[in-house]
């Protein structure tokens, strides 16, 4: 404990020592002198802007301004002027109504989340983002996204990313979701699996057809980002992989598909050989003040649970998320509903949830929230006010 505390101390005094000798420029906002809501509607949900400048490398396609970097007389070396920070830091507070003590609760959970956030470019085309997760929960958890990003490999719209991700994220990104309701769908893992689409290490290419077809694969170790064990991360000799093929209709519709294919050794006493498959549609579409998302994904695991040996193990499910915006990215308050559903052959992973959203913005960049959901499965109310900020 008294480890933690001190690292978090020096990390804290670190990222104020950086962020003020870097105060013009520690994040894209300041960079490019431009609003949060340029890319986000409200923060930290992306708009398709958002989603684009995230596509190019984390950069405005020639308006690099020439005050971010050093000049060196190097050609082959692109050396920021100075570290480029923000930090993030979100803040709640829970209640579940119950009978008794054991089901009702009340808890203050702030900071519920405090991060460090970095991201700038090594070389053209090739950039780095990264964040530590200060708290969550009360607990240092660490680095959880982190990779380098090559744009434009080969001077066509092909582009790698090298390391620790979500592999969700090309389809919605979990992070930057705007309700405390999460994408349950995408957390799933049966019996004793270790592989979901949240985060894992890996190697991802992405090619833009002319036609504006996106194009995506990757290959992960398909056991998350947990501490390696002998000088290595994976516990197994496989690879998962993972496609995606997504194709907008026109500017307010668009639709996907996403492919999962892996193997894995699960069990701890009692080893064994599971399959993975997973299958999914998802899409967006936008009118006016309103925007409806939603997801669908079918996943079988031939035998993730070998001590019970129940054999094969289907999870089908999903989510739909509605926004409204009266003034569209001008909008200083939204709504977002939200319907979540899951069922699977194992008992526990059965979810059905519905969740309701107010959020108002105080300012671009700090935003408060009331939400309401329920479990309908368990019949369980939840009713959660909090506030966001990142600066």
């Amino acid at each position: 404990m008294k480890k933690i505390i001190i690292s978090i101390i020096i990390l804290f005094v670190f990222a104020v020592i950086i962020s003020d000798q870097a105060s013009a420029i520690p994040s894209y906002a300041r960079k490019y002198d431009m609003s949060c809501n340029v890319c986000h509607s409200p923060v930290p949900k992306l708009k398709p802007y958002g989603d684009d400048f995230a596509a190019n490398g984390y950069q405005l396609k020639d308006k690099e301004p020439p005050r971010f970097a050093r000049e060196t007389g190097d050609d082959k070396l692109l050396l920021m002027r100075e570290l480029p920070l923000a930090v993030r830091f979100d803040g709640a507070f829970r209640m579940r109504p119950g009978k008794d003590s054991v089901n009702a609760k009340t808890d203050i959970e702030w900071p519920f989340i405090m991060k460090i956030l970095s991201s700038g470019q090594v070389a053209k085309d090739v950039s780095y983002f990264f964040y530590f997760l200060m708290n969550e929960r009360g607990s240092l958890v660490g680095i959880e996204d982190a990779f380098l990003y090559f744009n434009n490999v080969g001077n066509v719209d092909f582009d790698i990313m090298v390391g620790q991700y979500q592999v969700c994220d090309p389809i919605f990104k979990r992070e930057l979701r705007p309700m405390y309701e999460d994408y349950e769908i995408y957390k799933v893992k049966p019996g004793s699996s270790m592989a979901d689409l949240t985060y894992d290490r890996g190697l991802m290419l992405s090619y833009t057809l002319p036609t504006g077809t996106d194009i995506i694969g990757s290959v992960s170790n398909g056991n998350g980002i947990k501490p390696g064990e002998d000088f290595m991360f994976d516990t197994d000799p496989y690879k998962n992989l993972f496609f995606r093929i997504a194709q907008p209709i026109d500017s307010n519709f668009s639709i996907g598909g996403l492919g999962y294919y892996g193997k894995e050794e699960v069990g701890d006493t009692i080893k064994s050989k599971s399959n993975i498959g997973m299958g999914g549609i998802d899409a967006t579409i936008s009118y006016d003040q309103v925007e409806l998302s939603g997801q669908f994904m079918y996943r079988e695991d031939s035998n993730p649970n070998p001590v019970e040996d129940k054999g094969k193990i289907i999870t089908r499910g999903g989510f739909a998320q509605l926004m409204f915006a009266p003034q569209l990215d001008k909008s200083d308050w939204y709504i977002f509903l939200m319907y979540s559903r899951i069922d699977s052959d194992q008992e526990d992973l059965k979810y059905h949830a519905v969740a309701g959203n107010f959020t108002y913005l105080l300012a671009r960049n700090l935003k408060l929230m009331g939400e309401f959901g329920y479990d309908l499965e368990r019949k369980q109310p939840k009713l959660t006010f909090g506030f966001m900020t990142a600066f």
